[in-house]
């Protein structure tokens, strides 16, 4: 298995790259911004992008979308209840003082429970509500378990809910119920900052303490 992890865009998004090594597949998970650096990494490791898979539709992860979409003729995948925010993307762009990227078709929408598989690898669609209403977090199974958290979780924090349809309380139940139901030693990569673990932040996570 193959995993890049590129910090791309002014805010820093943790865009992964991951790719099965026998078929050359691929899934680009939040490409934020910075897609010529996203592909320059397809090209190095021979890799082609099948899926391309939004966390949630907020500016800094889906930024690259359309430009990406366009270079590979990946199928765009996100939750249809962040669908009013990447639509938006001209006001989030304006909010943040940039100019607004492309937005294009989204070929398929996620629900809790999907699974999407490249080659040997899968990942399973976990919906977490409460940073947006259609927040993902993403587990890969197999050899190699990992939970792609999106804004969900951060090492030490969890992700803003002050912004358009954020919850508080539902970003709380979002991570007992569903996140914090995982093995203690499963690893964490947050749509942005450091990796961190499931155990990790039960213990230490400020937020967490309590649940």
């Amino acid at each position: 298995m193959i995993h890049e992890i590129l910090p791309v865009g002014m805010l820093a998004c943790n865009c992964s790259i991951v790719g099965d090594e026998a078929t050359g597949e691929a899934v680009v998970i939040d490409p934020g911004d910075d897609v010529e650096r996203v592909q320059e990494i397809l090209a190095q490791r021979k890799l082609r992008a099948k899926y391309i898979v939004a966390t949630h539709a907020h500016i800094d992860h889906v930024g690259g979308i359309e430009k990406l979409k366009r270079a590979t003729g990946a199928a765009v995948l996100m939750h249809e209840a962040d669908l009013p925010l990447y639509q938006n993307l001209a006001m989030q762009a304006a909010w943040l003082g940039v100019v607004p990227p492309g937005v294009i078709d989204v070929d398929q929408f996620l629900r809790e429970g999907n699974t999407l598989r490249w080659g040997s690898l899968t990942l399973e669609v976990l919906h977490t509500p409460g940073h947006s209403p259609g927040s993902l977090s993403l587990r890969l199974q197999g050899q190699h378990p990992r939970i792609f958290s999106g804004d969900t979780l951060f090492q030490g924090s969890i992700g803003r809910t002050d912004l358009w349809g954020g919850s508080f309380d539902q970003i709380l139940r979002s991570i007992q119920n569903t996140l914090l139901r995982f093995p203690d030693d499963t690893p964490v990569f947050p749509g942005h900052g450091p990796t961190t673990t499931i155990g990790q932040e039960r213990e230490y996570n400020p937020f967490l303490q309590g649940l």
